[in-house]
Formats: structure tokens, C-alpha cells, sequence
């Protein structure tokens, strides 16, 4: 009885370690995809981005394209990570910025505020994909600027902007750029991302990361 109740509970044991083992390969895997969305998903509007722009400006979109090349290597650099200093994004996501604003100068106007909390951590790329999310999904004109406020927010990123919603077509819409980053701090975090759209602001609020959560 000894011996078969000891071989039942090795078994068991094995089954469980080895069942605990695939849940971690399958939510690491899952992880992987959702990182690897991303990538195609920066260099998809932003070529979209740069069609526009070579009919309008070819200097400028000149200019883009090399901008676009500093701005690409940093996707590619911490593709591997999982989370970067809020101070490593500022810095990507104000290259980002310098692209956007050959787009649109003074009718696009960007309001960061995150000093002492340069330390927090967010997944790569989220904080430029909400701002690339508000560009992309908003009229920006002389009588319609876009304001977008940044800032910190009862320990939570927050990203705000006006709403004045336009038209995208289907084919000019990859459709993962705030379903990516839920599903990253879904894996990341039990702290939730919390969305409020409308009726005159879309609010996006992240939560700030340690490198232990």
C-alpha cells in the first residue's frame, strides 16, 4: 500500500510540475507574439505616415525617413524586453515626436509631464503607440488642433486627448495598438489598463511598473 500510495503521489507530483511547466511555455510564447506585434504594427503607420507626406513635402518627407531610421532602432533594441524606464521611452518617444510635428507643427501640441518618475517602468513602446493612437485616430487641423497631455496620475501614466474623432479606412487600420498593450500588462501585472472614451476626451491610464510586479 506504501509503496503504490508513494508511486501515486511522484506521479502526481511529475503531472502537476509538468502541467505547471506548459502553462509557463504557453503564456511565454503568447507574450512573444504579442511583442512581436509590435514592430510591424510601428513600421505599418509609419510608413502610412510617410506615404502621406511624400506627396505633400518631399524634403520633409526626406527628413522623415532618416528620422524614422534613429526612431526604428530603438524598436529594435528593446524588442527583447519586456519593461523600459519611463526615461528610455521619453527618449524614443521624443524622437517620435520630432516626426510628427514635420507632419503637422503647431497643430499637433504635446504636454509632458513626468519629471521624478523617469525610474517607473512600462512595456516598450506603449506610451508612443497611445500617442501614435491619438494622432492616427483624430482630425488635426489649424481650426481643430489635437492637444495630448501626459502625465502622472495616482501611480498611473495617464494619456489624454481632445476628441474629435475621423474616419479611418479598414485597410489603414492594423487594429493592435491598445489591444497589445492590454494584453502585455495582462501578462505583466493583475493591475488593470483603464480607459475612458468620450464624450469630449479619450484617457488612457497605464500602470506604473516596477521591475518586480
Amino acid at each position: 500500500f506504501f509503496l503504490n500510495a508513494a508511486s501515486f503521489f511522484r506521479n502526481w507530483r511529475q503531472a502537476a510540475l509538468d502541467a505547471e511547466r506548459l502553462k509557463k511555455e504557453q503564456m511565454a510564447t503568447k507574450y512573444e507574439s504579442l511583442k512581436n506585434q509590435v514592430n510591424p504594427h510601428f513600421l505599418f503607420n509609419s510608413l502610412n505616415a510617410l506615404t502621406n507626406l511624400v506627396y505633400e513635402d518631399q524634403d520633409r518627407a526626406a527628413d522623415f525617413i532618416r528620422q524614422l531610421s534613429r526612431v526604428y532602432r530603438y524598436v529594435l533594441e528593446t524588442r527583447s524586453k519586456e519593461l523600459v524606464s519611463l526615461s528610455e521611452e521619453l527618449k524614443f518617444v521624443d524622437a517620435y515626436l520630432v516626426l510628427q510635428k514635420a507632419r503637422f507643427d503647431e497643430k499637433l501640441q504635446v504636454d509632458i509631464q513626468l519629471k521624478g518618475h523617469e525610474h517607473r517602468m512600462v512595456p516598450p513602446i506603449s506610451l508612443q503607440i497611445l500617442l501614435e493612437n491619438a494622432i492616427k485616430h483624430n482630425i488635426i487641423s489649424t481650426e481643430d488642433p489635437l492637444h495630448i497631455q501626459v502625465f502622472i496620475e495616482e501611480d498611473r501614466l495617464v494619456v489624454k486627448n481632445n476628441l474629435q474623432k475621423k474616419n479611418i479606412p479598414i485597410e489603414e487600420s492594423s487594429g493592435m495598438g491598445i489591444p497589445n498593450i492590454i494584453s502585455r500588462f495582462e501578462f505583466l501585472t493583475n493591475q488593470q489598463v483603464e480607459i475612458q472614451d468620450g464624450p469630449d476626451e479619450f484617457i488612457v491610464k497605464l500602470p506604473l511598473l516596477t521591475v518586480e510586479s
